[in-house]
């Protein structure tokens, strides 16, 4: 392979920390260059947030690309394996390559990966490239998903390469560069665990450690409290997930990560009607990853995480073992509390009560019931509207609203402040899938990128509750055929 030209004198202060480690983690692989590459979009801000020069940025198309290397990165693709649908197999970055952590005057590190930059060794049968339709969606929902405050990986830049890219039909190249906290995956730790030595875990968990927990580092035990900091950080992702109606699509144990950012947006999607069975993803044939199932597959990854520990944890695989199991056995009292702590705020509770929990479940069994929309009935009490909505015209919703009443009176906080707090933590809106569709159609079938720029907008403060965001909080016509959403490799 011909070596890429370094780009020099930028904003960029890459390392790469990751290269660091024992030669069984990575392969080390350059981008494939691509022959005419095209700027489709930068996300200036995240850019500023990077410590990097937006004008510069703006010039070096060629990088977001891959045809040129920033100074300071070490292009690699990480190994890991993975349970895909309950399935363990050998996984990698097969269509990634990670440049290196960019690395702000303060001190804070990102990684850097471009996705969809060609093959790797980990490529296995795939091409390495992307599309532009599915590119553009992980930036739509990524940008989403930070303006919901919810940890994720977020979205540079995304560029055409000018080259066709073969699946059903002939589809347009596109290369996406992607941020994340770091991409340690619970797969990551199962990879080593199966096919590395006990010194190379140690080695692992260790890296996680001082990148993500150096507060445990010199605890009694750091693989203990390694495992506890994962298991709260996906207890408190998975309920902010479920507190905004979020459908991930493929939780398989190479797609959570340890630092507790939500990671590969494939086929997720937001629910429209309340209905705890929904699922999406067209490959999910079963239901495995349905709304419903998310937090308990959160825990069944994190069971998997904790096996990979358990040589750490103690010499003594027994009482390993034990340690571990009595970690796990916390996440579902974690998320729960973590759930309805949102659910109150959701309904502008401040304190606790012990009939919390009924009143929020007799409300959310109503709107499954009158197939209500998740978002706008939140939205609705939050502006105190009671009109239009085939819910609020039912006799037990009448019921049960003058149950919440009663439960508001009983708090010290005016009504003003609870529907202020309301607002506060429920979305005027969320990116609805037929305005996604929408916008990539117009991307990628017209080259109008302009419908997309106009919900990043509205999307980017999703609390603001402003005219403007009206007409993102309309539902979808209804429609015989279900929403189908695909992986889009």
């Amino acid at each position: 392979m011909t070596k890429l030209e370094t780009v020099v004198e930028t904003s960029w202060n890459l390392e790469n920390s990751y290269a660091d480690l024992p030669e069984r983690f990575f392969t080390k692989v350059e981008p494939t260059p691509v022959s005419a590459p095209e700027l489709v979009i930068l996300n200036s801000s995240l850019a500023e947030a990077l410590d990097l020069n937006v004008v510069e940025l703006e010039e070096e198309v060629e990088v977001f690309a891959g045809n040129k290397l920033p100074e300071g990165s070490t292009p690699i693709a990480q190994a890991y394996a993975g349970h895909q649908f309950g399935h363990f197999t050998m996984l990698g970055d097969g269509r990634a390559i990670l440049l290196g952590e960019q690395v702000t005057s303060w001190g804070e590190r990102f990684d850097i990966q471009l996705k969809g930059s060609g093959k790797t060794p980990y490529s296995r049968r795939g091409d390495g490239r992307a599309t532009l339709g599915p590119m553009l969606r992980e930036y739509i929902i990524s940008e989403a998903m930070y303006g919901l405050g919810i940890p994720t990986t977020r979205s540079l830049a995304v560029v055409k390469t000018g080259e066709g890219v073969m699946r059903e039909s002939q589809l347009s190249g596109a290369v996406l560069t992607r941020v994340a906290s770091s991409h340690l995956r619970v797969g990551t730790f199962e990879y080593i665990s199966q096919w590395g030595s006990k010194e190379e875990l140690k080695i692992l968990a260790d890296y996680a450690i001082d990148r993500h927990f150096p507060e445990v580092k010199n605890g009694e035990n750091p693989y203990i409290s390694l495992l506890q900091e994962v298991i709260r950080r996906q207890a408190s992702l998975i309920a902010k997930w479920q507190l905004v109606g979020f459908i991930h699509g493929v939780m398989n144990t190479d797609n959570m990560t340890i630092s507790g950012e939500t990671i590969d947006y494939g086929p997720c999607a937001f629910m429209d009607v309340y209905d705890r069975k929904t699922v999406f993803s067209s490959i999910d044939r079963r239901g495995r990853y349905a709304y419903i199932n998310q937090p308990a597959i959160g825990e069944w990854n994190l069971a998997r995480f904790a096996q990979t520990l358990l040589p750490l944890i103690d010499d003594d695989q027994g009482r390993a073992l034990q340690l571990a199991r009595n970690e796990v056995v916390k996440f579902s009292q974690l998320y729960q509390s973590d759930w309805l702590e949102g659910m109150r705020v959701k309904l502008g509770i401040f304190n606790e009560e012990p009939g919390d929990k009924t009143l929020i479940e007799d409300l959310l069994n109503m709107m499954e019931e009158y197939e209500s929309d998740y978002s706008n009935i939140f939205r609705a009490l939050a502006l105190d509207d009671l009109e239009g909505m085939k819910l609020f015209k039912r006799e037990e919703f009448n019921q049960w609203y003058h149950r919440w009443q009663e439960r508001l009176g009983r708090q010290e906080e005016s009504k003003e402040c609870s529907q202020q707090l309301m607002r506060d933590s429920n979305p005027a809106l969320i990116p609805r899938n037929h305005r996604v569709e929408e916008a990539l159609k117009a991307a990628v079938e017209e080259g109008d990128y302009s419908v997309m720029e106009r919900l990043l907008k509205v999307l980017s403060n999703p609390y603001a509750y402003s005219s403007e965001q009206e007409k993102y909080t309309t539902p979808p016509e209804p429609s015989d055929t279900p929403y189908r959403t695909f992986c889009g490799t």
